[in-house]
């Protein structure tokens, strides 16, 4: 009963933050892409030899192109996620420097399935919905929470969205990994540690 509650509330919550995410114009997602970027490379923290997942935009979620292109022009091994099957964890694929991407699920791109894979020291995660304390409100389908508990390490969780999607408090279930940070155009939020 617990459950059904909680997948209520996401459920009403996932509605609202698509809501608040898509009353932005074209031009005010381009300038917070860019805005998002300038703030994730001045407040996370990168070593050179971090493996870095990112993903490739769908639909209106905020643009990680920017971050991937100055990633990529730094020599940072990349992985973009691609989806095998619903119940599977995320195929984490290197994109290096010139390889094409692909149609990979969902309206995304990834490199092809010859590329290299790799884990990550830190993901990049899109989301519908954040709050205070770092809970992290996805699209419901469990990639990424499947994706975490089949790792070997433990990465850095980033958040990266609008600042319009933040919502007052979300419900964490014990399988919700919170964000180690949130990046959003307004700037860069560290939770847990390294708050």
């Amino acid at each position: 009963m617990v459950d059904e509650m909680i997948e209520e509330a996401k459920a009403a919550l996932r509605m609202r933050a698509r809501a608040a995410r898509a009353l932005l114009d074209h031009e005010e997602r381009a300038e917070a892409a860019k805005a998002a970027a300038r703030h994730f490379f001045d407040g996370i923290a990168l070593q050179a030899s971090d493996v870095v997942a990112a993903y490739w935009r769908i639909r209106d979620e905020l643009d990680c192109q920017p971050i991937l292109v100055k990633l990529m022009d730094s020599n940072q091994t990349v992985v973009l996620p691609v989806v095998l099957g619903p119940e599977q964890p995320l195929d984490l694929r290197i994109w290096e420097q010139g390889a094409s991407l692909y149609e990979s699920g969902f309206g995304t791109l990834a490199p092809s399935e010859l590329a290299p894979k790799a884990e990550p020291d830190i993901v990049i995660m899109p989301l519908l919905g954040f709050d205070g304390t770092g809970t992290r409100l996805g699209y419901g389908g469990g990639y990424y929470d499947r994706t975490l508990a089949s790792m070997t390490k433990k990465p850095k969780l980033i958040g990266l969205a609008f600042a319009a999607q933040e919502l007052e408090s979300i419900p964490r279930e014990p399988h919700d990994v919170p964000l180690d940070a949130i990046v959003t155009e307004t700037g860069v939020r560290h939770f847990g540690a390294d708050a």
